[in-house]
């Protein structure tokens, strides 16, 4: 039995695919937490177990975890709260039941950042290696998917690049730094889920192709887009300040700042990855033209209409 935790998210939802099609011919059962069964695809009805509320809650996870072999875990984003009950707060339930259920084996999203000097002082990085650690002392064999900043990120730019041209980060422009689709992610997680071969406590890389700077992004998104697309470098204290004016939790905020500043100052690309870390990884070129093209071509008033 495998357990999906945040199946309808970015990742889980793609790895919710990959399972449910490979889980017949390796003789998996699954099961998902969700907190809106609606929200499943319809392609997963009656091939899933549902379990109906929040991973984070003690009851919902003793109900999840019964049985259970294996469990994909991820956090969802929370400003709402500081970084320590965002992450570890947020797991300390689960880690728990991974004890009493006797849960084998558990694949988690994380970030790179493990060994180097920024990692104590890196806001939001820093409080997911904690959860790490949390997972890890729960006894179970623990792989945790070490992740770069996501290509799906510059979503959130796809008004801005329609309309202006721009993209806008904290990062210096010719800093390269590894980034990963999140696609690759969910793969990643389907070959530890199905493999119980794997033993002890780990940390593996998840990485695209190359490292890219903002200018680099800038260049590949201006030739598969066909439009001129430029590099807007947001100095952190307007971010902070943006970010305040949305009503986030302060420590949050300042905890994404932290990550920032950690990031430029070569948090990711303190990483030596061993080649096969990129072996089969999204191109950024084939996302763009893929994914980012799509969001960006298609106006506002086109998606209203479908």
């Amino acid at each position: 039995m495998i357990v999906i935790t945040a199946p309808t998210g970015n990742i889980g939802r793609r790895l919710l695919s990959l399972l449910v099609d490979a889980a017949p011919a390796c003789g998996e059962e699954l099961r998902v937490v969700v907190r809106d069964p609606a929200r499943l695809p319809e392609s997963v009805h009656g091939r899933v177990e549902v379990i109906t509320g929040s991973h984070g809650d003690a009851s919902t996870v003793e109900r999840a975890f019964s049985g259970a072999d294996a469990v994909f875990w991820l956090v969802p984003p929370d400003a709402s709260v500081t970084p320590d009950e965002a992450y570890s707060g947020f797991t300390r339930p689960a880690a728990r039941a991974f004890a009493t259920h006797g849960v084998g084996q558990v694949v988690g999203v994380s970030a790179l950042g493990r060994g180097t000097p920024q990692a104590a002082r890196a806001g939001l990085v820093t409080a997911s290696l904690a959860m790490d650690d949390l997972i890890a002392d729960s006894g179970v064999a623990y792989r945790s998917l070490a992740c770069p900043s996501f290509f799906e990120n510059l979503l959130e730019d796809a008004d801005s690049i329609r309309t202006d041209g721009v993209f806008t980060d904290t990062a210096a422009a010719d800093r390269p730094a590894p980034m990963v689709a999140v696609a690759d992610i969910a793969a990643t997680a389907a070959g530890l889920l199905l493999d119980r071969s794997w033993t002890g406590v780990g940390s593996v890389p998840v990485l695209g192709p190359q490292n890219l700077s903002p200018d680099d992004l800038a260049r590949i998104m201006t030739e598969e887009l066909g439009r001129t697309v430029h590099y807007r470098r947001q100095p952190l204290d307007e971010l902070r300040s943006t970010l305040l004016g949305y009503g986030l939790n302060a420590a949050f905020v300042e905890g994404m700042v932290a990550m920032k500043r950690a990031k430029d100052n070569g948090l990711d690309a303190g990483l030596d990855p061993s080649p096969h870390a990129r072996q089969g990884a999204t191109e950024f070129a084939r996302w763009c033209a893929q994914t980012l093209k799509p969001a960006v071509l298609t106006t506002p008033e086109a998606a209203d209409a479908h």
